[in-house]
């Protein structure tokens, strides 16, 4: 029988290939460095230039951590998301989709069998401090602290009749405090959260760290494709064709992942907030998606940790940089799916693929790209934008292009917006809507006609597909197809 999938078994076949993965022996500060460093390397996405697409890269000689390795950047690449789940890059969305719709449900395993449980940390220990245990980077010299950036959250109703996953941002406070921020909104996590409170009882969590990217990838789905009651692991069970393992917690009355490289098993406290920076007062939290650094939240909810877990044999601390082509990965191909879901429900066989490239953070921008097969289909690739938006609301852009063109290279997109678009007619402008809060051009100030509120945007349908009946004029150079034309580059 084959070991189950988990962090390391991807590492062992990252290795395998040519340009995929790198480790430093050279010793690196955690403080900002290791992520300046990676910046260079391979964070790519909407990291300040210079910055390229790049192998991922494991730090084994991490500054105040000797026992402790920092692997980043793992999927800061979508080729590398292909190898990973073993298919074709280009079509990962509707890879996803189906996945939703074949769920592999966990299955629970002995604590024996949990290699994230062969070392423990209780919080009741002499001496516990998780800023000593935990190798969290800072991205920069301005975050409000050391951050857990790919830790997934795994917690249930109070009943313990829905469980759900999700990832956020969470800062270390002081030794047994993680301030975490949930966004308001379509998260299970904090609709839990707020049962819990009603209760006036604390939440139990755990926050899993350095795991299959089958896991983070998944993770990262919203509703209305995974509504309240899915739990996004049953994603990661049907990539992989095997289920995720999990274990009851060894101090709180939650399961974490089985297979993960820490386990920190907490409780989100009721009616309790912190200011984000506490410790630093720089009106910064730490670089978000976008691309700029997101303002610090002054009420994070409180995280207290009861007991930390991992693998005994140097557990790898796994990061991202907020901005990079990792956080693409996460967002953007799960969205993909979600677009895919709905367009294929409504309007079968049009949408031929989508993309959610960097330049939106894989979050506020998506390519559709629409097949018209007769003058009836002209008009459906709006109806399509709509669909889009409807699927995923913290999207901001959609640009339509028809299917000669290639959505993965934003070259040919932005020739269809040169060769095949007139402003005047070709932009829909939807205003007035509600949006992704990290984005800082969604206030009042920016524009005070269409947002009351933060978080509110116009929306924007680029249409760059050739209307149906002029399609004859707007047909490509043809070249000789040459099949065998590698062998002039021998």
């Amino acid at each position: 029988m084959s070991t189950p999938y988990d962090l390391r078994k991807v590492l062992a076949e990252l290795q395998e290939m040519p340009g995929e993965y790198h480790e430093t022996n050279v010793e690196v500060d955690p403080h900002a460095e290791l992520s300046g460093v990676y910046r260079y390397i391979g964070a790519g996405g909407t990291v300040k230039r210079p910055t390229k697409e790049g192998p991922a890269m494991m730090f084994n000689c991490v500054k105040g951590f000797p026992d402790t390795r920092v692997l980043i950047g793992i999927i800061a690449s979508r080729d590398r998301v292909g190898k990973i789940l073993h298919h074709d890059p280009k079509h990962l969305g509707r890879l996803l989709k189906d996945s939703v719709q074949n769920p592999v449900k966990p299955v629970k395993v002995a604590k024996t069998d949990a290699p994230a449980q062969e070392v423990i940390h209780l919080a009741t220990d002499e001496g516990f401090d998780i800023r000593k245990i935990l190798a969290a980077p800072t991205n920069t010299e301005y975050d409000a602290g050391p951050y857990i950036t790919m830790g997934v959250v795994f917690g249930s109703d109070p009943e313990k009749t829905m469980s759900d996953v999700t990832i956020h941002r969470m800062v270390l406070e002081d030794e047994d405090t993680i301030g975490m921020y949930i966004m308001p909104g379509g998260r299970h996590i904090g609709h839990f959260q707020k049962q819990y409170e009603a209760l006036n009882k604390p939440m139990p969590i755990t926050i899993n760290i350095g795991l299959d990217p089958a896991i983070s990838i998944g993770t990262t789905f919203e509703p209305p494709t995974t509504p309240l009651g899915y739990n996004e692991l049953w994603v990661a069970g049907a990539l992989r064709q095997e289920p995720v393992q999990l274990v009851d917690g060894v101090a709180v009355d939650e399961v974490g992942i089985a297979r993960s490289e820490f386990i920190i098993e907490a409780e989100i406290l009721p009616h309790e907030t912190i200011q984000e920076d506490i410790n630093t007062n720089t009106g910064k939290a730490m670089p978000e998606f976008p691309g700029y650094n997101g303002d610090a939240n002054p009420a994070v909810n409180v995280v207290k940790v009861k007991a930390i877990t991992h693998r005994k044999d140097r557990p790898i601390m796994q990061t991202t940089i907020g901005p990079s082509e990792e956080h693409v990965s996460m967002a953007g191909i799960p969205t993909e799916a979600s677009i895919l879901d709905l367009v294929d429900k409504a309007i079968p066989g049009k949408v031929t693929n989508v993309y959610n490239p960097p330049a939106g953070g894989g979050k506020l921008m998506s390519i559709l790209q629409i097949h018209k097969e007769s003058e009836a289909d002209e008009g459906i690739q709006r109806q399509a934008a709509i669909l889009a938006l409807s699927a995923f609301k913290e999207l901001k852009t959609v640009i339509l292009v028809d299917d000669d063109v290639d959505i993965f290279d934003m070259n040919d997109v932005m020739w269809t917006l040169n060769t095949r678009f007139q402003g005047d007619q070709d932009i829909l402008v939807l205003p007035g809507m509600r949006n992704h809060p990290l984005d800082p051009s969604e206030r009042p100030e920016y524009d005070p006609k269409s947002i009351r509120f933060r978080g509110m945007s116009s929306k924007t349908i680029l249409d760059g597909t050739v209307p149906f009946d002029l399609k004859d004029d707007f047909i490509r150079a043809e070249f000789k197809e040459v099949p065998d034309w590698e062998k002039y580059l021998k």
